[in-house]
């Protein structure tokens, strides 16, 4: 029995041993396991398989709310008072993106076309694309600034083309005009008489060259020779910096396309990415840790200082001329256009530019941008950026349409463009980057555990069979002990002379 027991404790020692040597392991293996797998699977790759695929077409579903500012007092802005607008919208379009002419490189980059389309999502918007608003006429004050360099009989003329196409200050118009555009005569004929002075062909509206277009030519890092610059922008349209602004720094393509961003990330990281609409690279900072349907997500938010001018941050000093602080002057990218980008309702700005318009209400959490990023992947799982744009309106002599018209920077329209990780490729990542890591993570500390539990029950064993040991052993030694006694007074009674033999006598029976 005793040697029985004595073999079970030597085999729970050897497995104990064995399961606590394999869970250590594991705390040192696991993160190397899952650090392997993560680059493997950021990385821009064909053989990745189900991450190229994702990069390539992605599966996101985006949508853009739109939001236009209609104005309530057109008669009285043209006689000098404060502009009146009311929000309309949202309207909602759904956004596809697929990337086109993708090309590897030698020096382990790949460039990439990213087309985008637009469809109008009515379920989804407050109103339709039918309905007709008031707002300013773009042609006429955009125009009327962009043209006031000229000789003074030459306003005059341009003035008498507004009033003989019967173009005035403000416009009544359909969203979808407003938005897609609408063919308007004049500007074939202010073409014919300035050409090339003014940027606008054929249709002509706010995103009138935005949908059924792209970005322009990306060239990023796949990441195989160095995963911390996966996805960071190498070129745009060729260029590694663009030429609009004022200072080297300003001018700098920094950061990732927007889509994706390296792994690894720690809460003192800040994330940059070039925007192409606002001519631009953009950096977004740290807030807070979070999670998005059970995945650990990093928030980042715009600072305060992303459209600060350069008295508030100096590093803006190259964006300006500047205005007050929170709004930046994007004409030198928009042909010289008066047109101004903000956050939506001026959140984060100047007070000036809210007490200049009646009917603005900025708030944090409807106006502020967000991404919430894995930050073991660097994969975004929520994104809602928002941004604004506004025209700069004054009166311009010489163009009587404009008379009287103080000067103001009109909120023209406000847009958010999300998308988050939904459905299936959720599961696959909740999967993959959360349930896996977690399971492995348990398993390690279990075998551990679950080991110094056997050698546990092994010394138990042990212990337990050699009090049994010493109780035999005792137990047969008081037991010859005591026979040994009794033998021995027995022999001494034997031996001993009796003075009765009787006693003898019936001792011996």
């Amino acid at each position: 029995m005793a040697g029985t027991r004595c073999k079970v404790a030597i085999g729970l020692v050897v497995l104990g041993l064995a399961l606590v040597a394999f869970g250590v392991t594991l705390v040192f293996l696991v993160p190397t396991i899952m650090k392997q797998q993560v680059e493997k699977n950021v990385r821009i790759d064909p053989s990745s398989g189900f991450a190229f695929e994702m990069w390539r077409d992605l599966p996101v579903p985006f949508h853009m709310a739109i939001y236009l500012f209609e104005v309530l007092n057109p008669k009285e802005i043209r006689q000098g008072e404060r502009p009146s607008v009311a929000q309309r919208g949202p309207y909602v379009y759904r956004e596809y993106k697929q990337k086109r002419n993708i090309t590897f490189h030698e020096n382990n980059t790949v460039s990439f076309i990213e087309d985008r389309t637009f469809f109008f999502v009515p379920e989804m918007s407050s109103g339709s694309e039918g309905d007709y608003l008031v707002v300013p006429n773009m042609l006429v004050l955009a125009a009327s600034i962009m043209l006031e360099h000229l000789p003074l009989p030459i306003r005059w003329i341009i003035s008498g083309a507004f009033s003989t196409f019967s173009e005035s200050t403000f416009m009544n118009r359909t969203v979808n005009e407003i938005l897609w555009g609408y063919n308007n005569p004049l500007l074939d004929f202010l073409n014919s008489i300035v050409p090339g002075a003014l940027p606008f062909t054929g249709k002509f509206g706010l995103f009138a060259d935005f949908n059924n277009s792209n970005s322009g030519q990306f060239s990023v890092f796949t990441g195989v020779d160095d995963i911390s610059r996966v996805q960071m922008v190498d070129t745009w349209n060729g260029q590694q910096e663009v030429n609009f602004w004022r200072s080297e720094q300003c001018n700098m393509i920094n950061g990732t396309a927007g889509q994706m961003w390296p792994p690894f990330m720690k809460s003192s990281t800040n994330i940059e990415f070039y925007s192409p609409d606002a001519c631009r690279s953009m950096t977004l900072v740290y807030k807070e840790s979070g999670e998005f349907k059970g995945i650990p997500t990093f928030r980042f938010t715009a600072p305060d200082t992303l459209f600060a001018n350069g008295t508030v941050y100096p590093p803006n000093e190259g964006f300006c001329p500047c205005v007050a602080s929170g709004v930046q002057n994007v004409s030198s990218c928009r042909f010289n256009a008066p047109v101004f980008m903000s956050l939506p309702h001026f959140y984060s700005a100047d007070p000036v530019f809210t007490q200049a318009v009646e009917g603005l209400h900025p708030s944090a959490s409807q106006h502020s941008m967000f991404l919430d990023l894995h930050p073991l992947t660097g994969i975004p799982m929520n994104v809602s950026i928002k941004m604004q744009l506004n025209l700069f309106m004054k009166e311009v002599n010489g163009i009587s349409q404009t008379k009287n018209i103080k000067p103001v920077i009109f909120p023209l329209i406000w847009f958010e463009e999300s998308g988050y990780i939904d459905g299936k490729v959720l599961d696959t990542y909740h999967t993959t980057l959360v349930l896996l890591p977690a399971i492995l993570g348990y398993l390690q500390y279990i075998f551990i555990a679950l080991g110094i539990l056997l050698l546990v029950i092994s010394l138990g064993l042990v212990i337990t069979n050699k009090d049994k040991s010493f109780l035999f052993w005792s137990s047969t030694k008081k037991s010859r002990e005591s026979k040994e006694t009794a033998l021995a007074h027995s022999e001494k009674l034997m031996a001993a002379p009796s003075p009765n033999g009787t006693v003898l006598h019936e001792a011996s029976l």
